[in-house]
């Protein structure tokens, strides 16, 4: 499956190698590798349980959306269709290939396309709903105070805010309009063929168009349940916010102190949604230009590349690696079945 990807791959190791570049480039090593060894592993420790926690909190929002629509699917099953999804998304460019991946082993594990489909939609629109109203949030009241921290990167966080609000306007019209989910389902399913996931057969799009129906039916239930939406939304939220709150368990594992949990939860968000949207795999390079231009200020000297060496490290590439990991044991499972 993964070599269908071999081109993302490719590119993901391509913008790897040009920030590895620029971090050896532009900062004394050893100075940056003395800042890495004198880190508190208490606090490194913690940060990467939060990282952990980030993937395997989607899974949880995932296991709760689908016993709300009366299937019982295990915790553990998934959280690792959550690590899949981070790891698809992770080598494709715009995370594209993360959803489609989780259909496919949901569609193995026994779930109709026309549950999995709008729960996934669900968790995708909440998601990009609480980063576009965090950003709207943070540009209402800390506007000027961002200015100075971004060096130039400002109109990227703009850009983000816009960019997940559109995308949120375009995902609800699809799961409210009974034609928009005919053809995404669809879409769906020429996607998996085309890269053979799925053999080509004809009966299957009129299995389709019949579970449209059903798929109608999960959208009005929780269109009728607003309290499960609620719910599912607070647990995204506080998702989100674990990513932001691993920045400053690094800041403290560097031994500093004199910036709040708080401001630090912020500025991570802001770099967060200014790269969320971009189209490079996994945001490498652009995540990493734009945290040095952020947390320049907030991370003295070395510490700068060192922290940020360090969070990329355990809330990117490590979590990339686990997922991998996740992903190998669910394929080979899956074929046996």
């Amino acid at each position: 499956m993964v070599r269908k990807y071999v081109g993302s791959i490719l590119f993901l190791c391509l913008l790897i190698g040009i920030t590895i570049y620029v971090l050896v480039e532009n900062n004394d090593m050893r100075a940056v590798a003395g800042a890495m060894a004198r880190a508190e592993h208490i606090w490194i420790l913690a940060g990467i349980v939060t990282a952990l926690f980030f993937v395997a909190a989607e899974g949880s929002i995932i296991c709760y959306l689908l016993r709300a629509i009366g299937q019982k699917m295990p915790l553990l099953k998934c959280i690792s269709w959550s690590f899949i999804g981070f790891f698809f998304s992770g080598i494709t460019p715009s995370a594209t290939g993360g959803q489609p991946a989780q259909l496919y082993y949901m569609k193995k594990a026994g779930l109709p396309l026309a549950d999995s489909t709008p729960v996934l939609m669900v968790v995708a629109v909440l998601y990009k709903f609480v980063l576009a109203v965090l950003g709207l949030f943070i540009a209402v009241f800390w506007h000027k105070q961002l200015g100075a921290y971004f060096q130039g990167y400002y109109w990227l966080f703009y850009l983000g805010i816009v960019l997940n609000a559109i995308l949120v306007a375009i995902l609800v019209w699809v799961m409210v309009t009974p034609v928009c989910a005919e053809k995404t389902a669809l879409f769906l399913e020429g996607l998996l063929v085309k890269i053979r996931l799925l053999r080509p057969k004809e009966e299957r799009k009129e299995h389709l168009r019949e579970a449209v129906a059903r798929y109608g039916a999960v959208v009005r239930f929780f269109q009728e349940n607003p309290r499960k939406i609620v719910m599912a939304t607070i647990m995204t939220l506080v998702q989100r916010c674990s990513l932001f709150f691993l920045t400053w368990l690094i800041y403290r594992a560097m031994g500093l102190e004199g910036v709040g949990l708080f401001w630090i939860m912020v500025l991570q968000a802001t770099v967060y949604i200014a790269v969320d949207m971009l189209p490079f795999p996994g945001s490498a390079g652009i995540s990493e230009l734009v945290y040095t231009a952020v947390f320049a200020s907030v991370f003295p000297g070395s510490d700068l590349a060192a922290s940020m060496c360090i969070s990329r490290g355990i809330s990117f590439y490590m979590v990339l690696l686990v997922s991998l990991g996740v992903w190998c044991v669910c394929h080979f499972r899956s074929q046996r079945t």
